[in-house]
């Protein structure tokens, strides 16, 4: 077994694109990511990213796994094979003197933050579950009232405070520059909102397509506009906007909500897979 790791994006996609489109929805996370900073619409970043690759030269190809690491966050190893995460957390051992965490496939994620522990000392906590989620059979779904638009430019300040209550609904904490993700939503056309009796209720977004994949995300209703139907319906809109392109979609749900899994189920969604997101403390 060969690991590698290298903080050139450009180099790390060409060497493992023909291992990440065997299945592009699975490792979506991936290629998405990959992708900006190679192409270089990924914002500014202050630091590098270190990606990393396992070879064997028994296979064809020979890329058996891959996982990465963006600037102020832990490592994704996505759908990474359970024996291969020790190795790789050795790799990052080697280039990180400290992590935030791991997330990925349970038995992968839990075999990595084991051996990170060992390595670096800690403790390794497990702090949100995850599915990805693949549209197999479309299901329109509607709303109490309402219908759906594009993000315009006087929404920009609204998206980014949306965003904002998104991100410390997900993690506790708001690390990200909304303002500047929703100037590039904008950009993009890659935003929605429900409006309802004049007033703009909730918000859908998605990444553009990527080799035949679009993801959903994110999804969000203030708590005071909930339980009308409009994060369903919307997401339907956007969804079936997917579909007409010719483009497969997917998104991933928090475990902790299951009324949110429970309504893209209604509109086709099928689960593909759960992911574990593991917290690293001193």
């Amino acid at each position: 077994m060969d690991v590698r790791v290298t903080s050139d994006p450009q180099a790390f996609e060409r060497t493992v694109l023909p291992f990440l489109q065997q299945d592009p929805v699975l490792h979506t996370i991936v290629m998405s990511n990959v992708h900006e900073r190679a192409s270089g619409t990924a914002r500014p970043e202050d630091e590098p990213s270190y990606f990393v690759s396992a070879h064997d030269s028994g296979h064809d190809p020979d890329v058996v796994g891959v996982a990465m690491r963006t600037p102020g966050r832990g490592v994704y190893v996505g759908a990474l094979r359970e024996d291969l995460a020790e190795p790789i957390a050795e790799a990052y051992a080697g280039v990180l003197p400290e992590l935030k965490g791991v997330a990925g496939d349970r038995p992968a994620a839990l075999r990595f933050g084991r051996r990170w522990c060992e390595l670096r000392g800690g403790t390794a906590t497990e702090t949100r579950g995850t599915r990805l989620h693949k549209l197999i059979e479309f299901t329109p779904l509607e709303a109490d009232s309402g219908a759906a638009r594009p993000m315009r430019a006087d929404d920009v300040g609204l998206v980014a405070a949306w965003g904002d209550g998104f991100a410390a609904e997900v993690t506790d904490e708001i690390a990200a520059d909304h303002h500047e993700w929703a100037e590039r939503q904008l950009t993009e056309r890659t935003l929605w909102i429900w409006e309802a009796a004049g007033r703009p209720v909730s918000m859908v977004g998605y990444h553009s397509a990527l080799f035949g994949v679009c993801r959903v995300g994110p999804v969000y209703t203030p708590p005071e506009h909930r339980r009308h139907g409009y994060a369903g319906a919307l997401t339907s809109h956007v969804t079936a906007n997917i579909l007409a392109t010719g483009n497969q979609a997917c998104l991933y749900t928090d475990l902790a909500n299951p009324t949110s899994n429970k309504i893209y189920h209604q509109a086709g969604y099928r689960p593909v897979a759960d992911f574990v997101d593991l917290e690293f403390t001193a």
